[in-house]
């Protein structure tokens, strides 16, 4: 999650699935983006139903589940997700439905459950943030990124008074230009702010990641020998093996 556009949330969410699938991990990937970028990325049809039907019309999980890859389960947003932001019906309860969808069904057995989320910070946003135990901000190698951290942190902190509990969160430097003075600054920065909170992975900024998502593949089905699927290979292990920068 993060509300700049950008910043490789989509690309991270697809081929971290895929890296921790290919390490023998159960994955499932929820797209609660309505722009439906996953479905693209997977290779699938983005018009199939999915969440939109698990918010707006009480079907389960396990109903709309597609298998994308070994190990890897996907649900997609479908047509009609963003109608949920229009939701009125059901009060504070609105902000808990993924949840308890989550909840009644048997992703609780997945390894790891990735949520990929839109920029917007509307009742899909907070239903997002209801529902996970950790989140994961990706930051790219900008000023302008700091600002977007500065405010996700105040609504990151608002959902947790709201949901009673703590939510583990997690920073990842992502598009990072080596080259570039500027990235190691903003680098330096996030971990000066965010001791402990900084995994030690670094994405470093990759024409094929960015390729790989037009051919409706994932940068380990595109091409397995690049920097792309290197760095993510490497980040599924910061995640597995609790690595911090």
């Amino acid at each position: 999650m993060n509300q700049n556009e950008g910043v490789g949330k989509t690309t991270t969410t697809i081929n971290l699935g895929h890296a921790l699938a290919l390490a023998g991990k159960r994955v499932t990937v929820l797209d609660m983006d309505p722009q439906g970028h996953v479905a693209i990325a997977y290779g699938l049809d983005k018009k199939q139903a999915g969440l939109d039907h698990v918010l707006l019309d009480d079907r389960a999980i396990g109903d709309v589940a597609i298998m994308a890859r070994e190990n890897l389960e996907v649900v997609l947003a479908g047509e009609y997700l963003a109608d949920y932001e229009n939701v009125l019906e059901g009060g504070a309860s609105r902000g808990y439905k993924l949840r308890l969808a989550i909840e009644n069904s048997a992703l609780k057995e997945r390894d790891f459950v990735l949520i990929d989320c839109s920029s917007a910070s509307g009742l899909l946003g907070i239903n997002a943030l209801f529902a996970a135990d950790e989140v994961m901000m990706p930051i790219s190698s900008n000023y302008l990124s700091l600002q977007g951290l500065s405010k996700m942190m105040r609504i990151f902190k608002r959902a947790e008074a709201l949901s009673g509990r703590s939510i583990k969160l997690w920073l990842v430097s992502t598009r990072m230009n080596l080259h570039r003075r500027l990235a190691h600054e903003v680098r330096r920065r996030v971990l000066t702010c965010f001791p402990g909170r900084v995994l030690k992975t670094v994405i470093r900024e990759n024409y094929a990641l960015a390729e790989a998502l037009g051919f409706g593949k994932t940068i380990f089905d595109y091409k397995q020998a690049s920097t792309g699927a290197e760095d993510y290979q490497a980040l599924a292990q910061d995640l597995l093996l609790g690595r911090i920068a």
